[in-house]
């Protein structure tokens, strides 16, 4: 009884080490997709590179795992009921595959490159501070010059500077003066007199002239 425990144990274990080093295997399976009524599923599956996919065939009819694109080539050999196949996946990509047996069971292995590792945060600069003045030096001023339309208060004087010379107000260009122009008196226009009036005047004269004359007589 002991000998035939002590034959099953080693047989166990000796299995467990052909499975780990078998070709196309791994020793954890990081996804797994079951064949069922002739289709694989889930018909996508998305690891990373560095993981491992296993299949699992539950039909009666055997089915295996073909490439039709991708990286690298992948052709599992055939899986009866109830056996199964791993691969490793190192090279990102995407990987379709079909049943050689079967053309219209298709499905495909999404690889995602593997996360890099994080990288240092940039150092952080130090903001540099102003050197320290040195005794009996004078700090330089920043002059703002002033807006249009405002006047600058005079700075205060430094000691052992001497101040500016007082700058001469700029005369402003007197605005425009508007001359007033105003307008001419106009004329009145001399009418001319009717030459018939003139003519009415002379004739009057003249009778009247007669009649003085005529009045004028002795009788």
């Amino acid at each position: 009884m002991r000998r035939a425990l002590h034959l099953t144990g080693v047989t166990v274990m000796l299995a467990a080490v052909i499975t780990l080093f078998a070709p196309g295997s791994a020793a954890a399976a990081s996804a797994h997709v079951m064949i069922a009524q002739y289709a694989y599923g889930p018909s996508t599956v998305t690891v990373t590179a560095g993981d491992t996919v296993s299949w699992t065939n539950h039909d009666q009819a055997p089915h295996d795992v073909v490439t039709t694109s991708g990286p690298a080539q992948l052709r599992s050999p055939m899986m009866s009921n109830g056996q199964s196949w791993s691969f490793r996946f190192t090279q990102p990509g995407t990987y379709s595959y079909y049943c050689s047996v079967h053309p219209d069971m298709k499905a495909k292995v999404v690889v995602l490159p593997a996360s890099a590792p994080p990288q240092a945060p940039p150092p952080v600069q130090q903001p540099q501070r102003p050197p320290a003045q040195q005794p009996g030096q004078q700090q330089p001023r920043t002059t703002v010059p002033p807006r249009p339309g405002t006047t600058r208060a005079p700075a205060a004087p430094v000691p052992g500077v001497p101040a500016p010379a007082p700058q001469q107000p700029i005369a402003q260009p007197a605005a425009d003066q508007q001359v007033v122009t105003q307008p001419q008196a106009q004329q009145e226009p001399v009418k001319s007199l009717d030459p018939m009036l003139l003519v009415a005047g002379v004739i009057a004269a003249v009778a009247t002239l007669c009649l003085m004359l005529i009045a004028s007589r002795p009788g």
